[in-house]
């Protein structure tokens, strides 16, 4: 590319654009000057219409140039010159319309003599009708067949949105109206939904937090994310030929893409560079998904004639209302409506798997966390996963149907299981978290994914979580037979080299390194165990910060694993306490620096 990514130039974009290598955009995203008479600090916004149009002309021309055969193309603007720009982009430049969006916003400038304007006008433009990138799972949203009506026949991974204009022929009893017209969208939710074409996100208005405050036109950053999402993959690279507040850029460096866009005014390119400092990829973005479930209703809000009321509301009724009032009790009201909107969130999510199956499968958790978003639940991931584990605890999820098992056998899970524990070891000492508090926290989660498949690629994340679940399970029914368990190990040890010799049945063994303790574990083949081969034994090794030089600094003591001879002194249903008893003993002897030990936190 003729520029330097992940950066915003101060320039002109026209300029600007010939200076990008052609064909080398994914995805361009522009919300020009709109002709209006805006005060920008440095731009003139009243050109006559002639001169507007050539203008837009030659930067549409330059965005038409650098995408990619199977680039796509966003249009913000306003009602001016909405039909001009739409019939230059097609019929003249040839660029393929998909959709026309209404973006409604509120918060918009009051007028006294016309109609306050309340939208702006979205157009989807691709260079290829026939070769062009869509992400449908990542704009999905879910059904009314799956919200409301909990039907098991329901695509789990939620409907694709339309272009249908939603009406409600009959307004509830509570919604107030004027000359038979709704005062507020947000009393009626359903009267912009988000799979629709008229998208209701709120105007970034002074008053938000969201609001930089040096620049008026500001996009919300959750609109961007659903283009970003729907447009592009991550490592794309988004343009925005007018980067303003830099809400382009921002959201693109959340979502992982790389960026790249100009912006004429020298101070707005100061406050975006430093707005961009202070983002991480993966951070989320600011603002409510849902607008209308995040804004409270004109019944409940202030009023001057009457008093504000005394109690939170605003949260959907289920049949667990009940339930989660009385086990959460004497919570704070408002909490114990979080509650049973987060109970709500896992009902339409969870397809009768149980809370640790959502939170350690990313597709469930996804869903959970999009319901969340959806009823507009005050917080963020993190606090939603942990809210479903609190209500769980409280009781509260007791009479939802989770007799879905998840079954994965402890042989399948040798070839990894080992790199599961050292990653929850790892990501857990550097962080203080636990497990629970890991998995509830994406950005912890997904680099103990990172980790676990460092050290032993080729499986899911679910896979890898599942196994660090099942090493705790373990470790609590090991706890409970300790002290009826005798500690033996095999007295000699074989060096790494010599790994064959270790016995092809099941057994303990311990990895000792330079002789520092490094790992004990459990695998139904010593022989076979993949944790033995030195890619993935060296992969571990420098996780946890050890080196070897040689075969001979690593060292293997084992101790084989007669199930027969388990089987004639305990039941079935003990022998996996059995065998997780014995490993809690060597743990507590050894101190192995990869493992998780008893004395530490196992939830």
């Amino acid at each position: 590319m003729g520029l330097t990514l992940d950066r915003v130039y101060g320039e002109d974009c026209v300029r600007g654009l010939t200076r990008l290598d052609q064909g080398s955009v994914d995805l361009g995203f522009a919300d020009p000057p709109f002709n209006i008479g805006y005060d920008y600090d440095v731009y003139h916004d009243r050109r006559g219409a002639e001169e507007y149009l050539a203008w837009s002309r030659r930067w549409i021309e330059g965005v038409q140039r650098v995408l990619k055969p199977h680039g796509a193309f966003w249009l913000a603007i306003g009602d001016e010159f909405a039909a001009e720009l739409k019939v230059l982009c097609t019929r003249e430049l040839g660029l393929h319309l998909r959709s026309w969006v209404v973006w409604y916003y509120t918060f918009g400038v009051h007028c006294t003599q016309k109609f306050s304007r309340s939208h702006a006008h979205l157009f989807y433009f691709v260079k290829d009708p026939d070769n062009f990138k869509f992400n449908s799972l990542d704009v999905r949203v879910p059904s009314a067949r799956e919200l409301v009506y909990g039907d098991k026949r329901a695509d789990p991974n939620g409907r694709m949105p339309d272009d249908t204009w939603m009406t409600t022929p009959v307004l509830p009893p509570e919604v107030a109206t004027r000359d038979g017209f709704i005062l507020r969208p947000q009393d009626i939710p359903d009267r912009f939904p988000p799979h629709s074409d008229t998208w209701y996100f709120a105007r970034v208005a002074g008053t938000f937090k969201e609001r930089k405050g040096w620049h008026g036109c500001q996009m919300p950053e959750q609109l961007l994310g659903r283009i970003i999402r729907a447009c592009s993959d991550e490592g794309d690279v988004v343009l925005d030929p007018f980067a303003g507040s830099g809400t382009t850029p921002a959201v693109a460096k959340k979502l992982k893409r790389r960026y790249v866009g100009f912006e004429l005014s020298k101070e707005y390119g100061k406050r975006i560079r430093e707005r961009l400092s202070r983002i991480k990829p993966g951070d989320p973005l600011i603002g409510p998904e849902n607008a209308a479930l995040s804004a409270p209703k004109t019944k409940h809000g202030r009023c001057l004639s009457r008093e504000r009321p005394k109690v939170a509301r605003g949260v959907s009724r289920s049949p667990i209302v009940a339930k989660a009032n009385a086990s959460l009790g004497q919570v704070a009201v408002a909490n114990r409506e979080y509650a049973t909107a987060i109970a709500e969130a896992f009902m339409a999510a969870h397809q009768g798997y149980s809370a640790d199956r959502v939170l350690s499968d990313i597709a469930l958790n996804d869903r959970f966390l999009r319901n969340c978003r959806m009823l507009g639940i005050p917080g963020e991931a993190r606090d939603w996963n942990h809210l479903l584990l609190n209500i769980r605890k409280r009781g509260v999820l007791s009479t939802v149907d989770t007799s879905r098992r998840t079954i994965v056998k402890r042989n399948e899970m040798d070839p990894f299981i080992f790199a599961s524990e050292i990653s929850w070891r790892k990501v857990s000492k550097e962080s203080q978290c636990s497990l629970d508090d890991i998995f509830c926290n994406p950005t912890l989660a997904e680099q103990f994914d990172k980790i676990a498949s460092s050290i032993a690629p080729g499986f899911s994340s679910f896979q890898y979580r599942w196994a660090a679940l099942s090493v705790r399970k373990d470790a609590s029914l090991g706890n409970k037979l300790l002290s009826t368990i005798k500690l033996a190990l095999a007295p000699g040890a074989i060096g790494l080299s010599d790994s064959d010799r270790l016995p092809n049945g099941p057994g303990h063994y311990m990895v000792t390194v330079a002789k520092t303790r490094f790992f004990v574990g459990f695998a139904s083949s010593l022989r076979s165990c993949p944790l033995f081969q030195p890619d993935k034994l060296g992969a571990a090794l420098e996780v946890m910060g050890q080196r070897f030089r040689n075969d001979g600094d690593i060292q293997i003591q084992r101790r084989s694993f007669d199930f027969a001879a388990i089987r004639k002194t305990c039941k079935d249903s003990d022998q996996v306490g059995w065998k997780a008893a014995r490993r809690a003993k060597l743990l507590i002897k050894f101190q192995p620096i990869a493992n998780i030990l008893p004395s530490c936190p196992a939830a």
